[in-house]
């Protein structure tokens, strides 16, 4: 019996989602200084809960606020306050106002903080992302407090989406952020129980989900992002990916998605690791259902796994993601599509459109000194990342509830988002700082009354063991 795009499914844990299609994660940054959710970002998701889709997957949602993926994320670190819990709640009212399922992507950014942010973020080793151009600083290798306290971190902001109306949640373990490169032979060279063999440097991940499962129990889906490899010579293969599917599923998923590549080789936007067009899984003519850009590790895994398993990257046409279902993929996921038209989706289902469109392609520039096939890296690099800034700054005009701008340079569009993320991490360096401050003066209070407390205690005044309170540490 053939699936069809509009058949619901039911999750292992026993949700159902209403069809197969989900709004796959993209990166917003249309929170505030402080990472709360924005009246921009609800209009945003109040768009896409009328897209379409069955299920809604926000972009990263960082659970440690010194590790950002980029001024502008939503940040759940620790218990919220009652203000950032209020704003959650209502931009989880509005992503499901339509009836799709809403889950917020939890990440740990890891070296590929920008520099800016964070000079020194943490790692599961002291090894640097390979980038021309200064992005990235150098980080320090995590110690064994760090890395529980992460386990930690994701677990409580699982329990805080749960509480805020979230009705799942994916935790990113791809695109070379803090769990991908856990998993990375490149970017993991540890000698301890985290590191070295694929059991141990999958240790961290398969904790995480242990941690987030006690907290939300078994009835909430937990989702995981997963790359099939990562596109380096020497890193984390697709042998290895399908040994850490395998045990995902022993350990309760309820939906993997694959995806594929780093910042350095960012095969998840169909792009190579020096900015080229030339290294990305090779496609063959042979089915329709191969326009995705991970279709063949996703057709392979069906062969060894029972849960569902969701598909990334690329997939357009109607006809290709009827195949890509007709091949076992159970969900299909879109993204940079609806960046344009947030109701592409339901025009695609309702017969309307034969095909998505293919911005990626109408704005991508082959030639030229400033094209992604300069020869110098740092242009190739920029002209790649340019593209991905363009849907950003669509992103922006959606949440502002502006027309979006199709006929926008790359570049100019780069600037734009590059001028808004300045002023979100001015803002933010400010509150910061004014926290570091609050936290220096709570700290005065608290040595003047303790002393106070000895000195009617004993009657005699006791001597000061410090001069001041510790240095304030600068802002990240």
């Amino acid at each position: 019996m053939q699936t069809a795009l509009t058949d619901s499914l039911r999750l292992p844990c026993g949700a159902v989602l209403s069809n197969r299609i989900a709004k796959s994660a993209i990166t917003e940054g249309l929170a505030d200084a402080r990472g709360c959710p924005t009246p921009n970002l609800e209009r945003l998701y109040n768009g896409w809960a009328d897209g379409g889709f069955g299920l809604i997957i926000t972009g990263n949602v960082i659970v440690d606020r010194d590790h950002l993926e980029r001024p502008g994320n939503v940040i759940i670190d620790g218990e919220p306050s009652a203000r950032r819990m209020a704003s959650l709640r209502s931009w989880a009212a509005s992503a499901k106002s339509g009836g799709a399922h809403f889950w917020a992507q939890l990440s740990h950014s890891g070296r590929q903080t920008p520099k800016a942010l964070n000079a020194h973020p943490k790692s599961p080793s002291a090894i640097k992302v390979d980038l021309p151009g200064g992005l990235f600083g150098q980080p320090n290798a995590m110690s064994e407090d760090e890395i529980n306290q992460v386990i930690e971190k994701f677990a409580t902001a699982a329990d805080v989406c749960k509480a805020a109306g979230f009705s799942g949640v994916q935790i990113h373990a791809a695109h070379g952020y803090l769990l991908a490169s856990f998993l990375s032979p490149n970017a993991n060279q540890r000698c301890d129980q985290w590191g070295g063999s694929l059991h141990n440097r999958a240790r961290l991940l398969m904790a995480i989900i242990a941690a987030v499962r006690a907290r939300v129990g078994p009835a909430f889906p937990i989702s995981m992002k997963l790359n099939s490899e990562d596109f380096q010579k020497g890193g984390f293969n697709p042998n290895e990916s399908e040994h850490v599917a395998i045990r995902l599923e022993a350990a309760g998923i309820d939906l993997l998605e694959v995806s594929g590549g780093s910042y350095e080789s960012p095969a998840m936007i169909g792009i190579g690791g020096d900015g080229s067009e030339g290294r990305l899984p090779r496609k063959k003519a042979s089915t329709i259902a191969r326009e995705a850009y991970f279709f063949e590790f996703a057709r392979s895994l069906r062969q060894r796994l029972m849960m569902p398993i969701m598909l990334t990257g690329g997939l357009r046409s109607r006809r290709g993601m009827r195949a890509a279902l007709d091949e076992g993929i159970d969900v299909l996921g879109v993204a940079r599509p609806v960046c344009v038209d947030p109701r592409a989706i339901k025009r695609l289902v309702a017969g309307e459109l034969d095909a998505l469109e293919c911005w990626e392609d109408r704005i991508r520039r082959d030639r030229g000194f400033f094209s992604s096939n300069s020869p110098i890296a740092l242009v190739r690099t920029l002209s790649s990342f340019s593209r991905i800034y363009w849907f950003y700054a669509q992103l922006y005009r959606l949440g502002r509830g502006e027309r979006v701008a199709p006929g926008l340079g790359p570049l100019k569009a780069m600037f734009e988002v590059m001028s808004t993320e300045k002023r979100i991490l001015t803002e933010h360096k400010r509150l910061r700082g004014v926290a570091d401050d609050a936290a220096i003066d709570g700290l005065r209070q608290e040595m003047a009354i303790t002393r106070l407390r000895m000195i009617a205690l004993t009657g005699a005044p006791q001597t000061r063991t410090e001069e001041s309170p510790p240095k304030r540490r600068a802002a990240p």
